[in-house]
């Protein structure tokens, strides 16, 4: 049981609290925190309250980098899209790792941050 320790402020006793350390997330964890916040709010609260949520955030943010990176190299390289390309169209190569990007991170997004 966790005991609340309390100072005087004035005539009111105000208990000693401090919030939980900020997670260090980027775009995927903020992704997920609001798609639990929204649509598993079962699951949101229950993480919240004991303290594993931030540490969700962090997990599924590096899992989804990782996992971006991962697809997006080996898309490039399945499909031809090298620096010799780059080099000599790079329009072509922009419209190309562009196509890529964007399917990885659906692939990201069905896989990690919406299940």
């Amino acid at each position: 049981m966790l005991e609340l320790t309390y100072h005087w402020e004035g005539d009111y006793l105000i208990p000693d609290l401090e919030p939980p350390e900020a997670p260090r997330i980027g775009k995927y964890g903020t992704m997920r925190h609001n798609y639990l916040r929204d649509y598993h709010t079962g699951v949101f609260d229950g993480m919240l309250l004991s303290g594993k949520l931030n540490a969700h955030l962090e997990e599924v943010d590096r899992q989804a980098n990782e996992m971006m990176e991962l697809l997006t190299t080996q898309m490039a390289k399945s499909e031809g899209v090298t620096e010799a390309l780059k080099a000599h169209d790079q329009m072509a190569w922009v419209a190309a790792m562009n196509s890529i990007k964007n399917r990885a991170e659906e692939i990201v997004l069905n896989d990690l941050i919406y299940t």
